[in-house]
């Protein structure tokens, strides 16, 4: 039976009685004609304060040329995005993941409001992908998420750059080897215009995650954001989601568990962001697919780094583009074993389809044979133990230690820790702990990017460890451990670290240990004073009511 393509927006603009909306409708340029027609949602969230999603208006225009040259309605819808490399450091960072949700919750509420038939989600920055993957889940509805793409690297002093040479700079100004001269210069050119960051951050990472679990058309995600295809892939996007209504594709019937395993896999073979644990345990939970903590390292275990990309690595995410884009990446996976060639996408054909056209620039360096695998794990590893309970994620790719043992810094704030930094009160085998930014305790899980950059300027990187309730930046490299579970806030057992203990960050054994007697952490805790909530109205409060655990994907019901 053909699907019907209008088998919501009927409801909407049909019938006698449904007159005063068409009439709406009709007031902002809609004509009885195009009502006859499926709607499609042309989501995107375009705002006027930084690079990432800054050619999403123009983008959203192709996308809906070509939803009406494949016989649909394109409506624009527009939500809000924030910048985590503008409010690094800052208490506007806790914005950053709350922005998730909502910016999910918006996208869902337009898609049930206006009765849409399917939508092309437009997304950039890091936490509007994961968000438009959730709304999508949410709705159920046939759909396409479109990677607005990545910023050209800049240059400086005759090397290319980006964002995260800005922030070791400050490290490095502090420090005392960078000129405030030179570091102006620096920020001046690291970021030459529109497109989010440019190397295999977040953004990049969940751009081409999507790819993976199969919601964005393979080789959309690493096009970059001012090359002169990306208005064609914008135009093809549009023409693409009316194929997927017709043939009445839902999302959940491309999220499966193998689909959410591929994801895993794309990141961990490319030395991807550890926001993506975050990420993927909220998409799955929203899709219904069963997901833990303990699934991305056994998947990551088993999954070569191949991927020669920055921050661990050499090159840039354009360069992936050159080199081959992800069919590239897929096609060297599948014929290793190393991924689920049957995972169904958007475009109807399986990832192993998809893979079959790579082509390849000959004598490019950036994707590797796995037999050439920069190592035979991948980059994401989850650590448990007496710190960490319910888990913690730590990044390995470039990091060669695999065992640090030291006495804790304790900072309350991250604020706290980037002053000490910056003061260069922290010494060679320190282990900073900074607490009160889960989740619950931010409230908001703010990135601590800042702070490691910081480190790694200062000459630190190497010979410190860093833990926290709170998140990394997809461009943190460094022994760094992220997303420890349970919070402070929420008693876990960071909020007994005392200055001076010694912490044990063990990798090959998988283990975060607080070098304290078990009934001595259990007294600290007990007579532990909670701290109180930092917002008590607004939207910071009723996040911090309702959010889960990192452990859980940090999702809001």
């Amino acid at each position: 039976m053909a699907f019907d393509t209008r088998h919501r927006s009927r409801s909407l603009v049909d019938a006698p009685d449904r007159a005063p909306a068409r009439s709406y409708f009709q007031s902002v340029g809609f004509t009885p004609d195009d009502l006859k027609k499926p709607l499609v949602m042309v989501a995107h969230e375009w705002i006027g304060t930084m690079p990432c999603n800054f050619n999403q208006r123009v983008l959203a225009q192709q996308v809906s040329a070509g939803i009406r040259a494949a016989g649909g309605t394109p409506m624009e819808v527009n939500t809000i995005s924030i910048s985590d490399g503008i409010s690094m450091g800052t208490e506007g960072m806790k914005a950053s993941l709350i922005s998730r949700d909502l910016i999910a919750d918006s996208i869902e509420l337009a898609g049930i409001g206006y009765s849409f038939d399917a939508a092309v989600v437009i997304v950039g920055c890091d936490k509007t992908i994961p968000a438009g993957a959730m709304a999508l889940a949410r709705l159920n509805i046939p759909g396409v998420v479109l990677y607005s793409g990545s910023i050209d690297p800049g240059r400086f002093e005759g090397r290319d750059v980006t964002i995260q040479d800005v922030f070791e700079g400050v490290g490095q100004h502090a420090a005392g080897t960078m000129s405030l001269e030179r570091l102006h210069a620096l920020e001046a050119v690291a970021c030459p215009g529109a497109g989010a960051c440019g190397a295999q951050y977040t953004a990049n990472t969940m751009a081409t995650v999507m790819e993976f679990v199969g919601l964005s058309p393979m080789r959309s995600a690493t096009v970059g954001a001012t090359d002169q295809r990306k208005e064609s892939v914008a135009f093809q996007a549009g023409e693409l989601v009316m194929d997927v209504l017709k043939r009445g594709v839902l999302p959940k019937d491309i999220l499966t568990r193998e689909a959410i395993e591929n994801g895993i896999i794309c990141a961990a073979s490319t030395g991807g962001s550890t926001n993506v644990v975050l990420h993927l345990l909220a998409i799955a939970a929203e899709a219904g697919v069963p997901l833990a903590i303990e699934d991305f390292d056994r998947i990551s275990s088993a999954t070569p780094l191949i991927g020669d990309l920055r921050p661990g690595g050499r090159f840039v995410a354009l360069d992936w583009d050159k080199a081959g884009g992800t069919p590239l990446l897929a096609k060297r996976l599948l014929e290793a074993g190393k991924l689920h060639g049957n995972v169904m996408t958007v475009t109807g054909k399986t990832i192993a389809e998809e893979a079959a056209n790579a082509v390849e620039t000959p004598g490019q360096e950036v994707i590797l044979p796995v037999s050439k695998a920069l190592s035979p794990n991948g980059g994401l590893v989850i650590l448990k133990g007496s710190l960490a309970p319910a888990g913690c994620v730590v990044k390995i790719a470039g990091e060669e230690r695999r065992l640090h043992r030291g006495p804790a810094r304790v900072f309350e704030a991250e604020q706290d820790a980037m002053a000490a930094v910056l003061a260069q009160q922290i010494k060679p085998g320190d282990v900073l702990v900074i607490r009160n930014e889960g989740p619950v305790g931010g409230p908001g899980m703010r990135e601590m990017l800042g702070v490691t950059s910081a480190l790694v300027g200062a000459g630190l990187g190497e010979h410190v460890a860093l833990l926290t309730d709170g998140r990394f930046s997809g461009a943190t490299h460094g022994l760094m451990a992220g997303h420890v579970a349970p919070e402070a806030a929420a008693g876990g057992p960071i909020g007994a670290v005392q200055e001076g203990d010694t912490i044990i960050v063990d990798i090959d054994n998988r283990r975060l240990d607080l070098d304290v007697p078990a009934d001595e952490i259990a007294r600290r805790l007990a007579n532990r004073t909670p701290r109180p909530p930092r917002y008590t109205k607004g939207v910071m409060a009723k996040y911090a009511r309702v959010v889960s655990g990192a452990e859980r994907g940090a999702i809001t019901w």
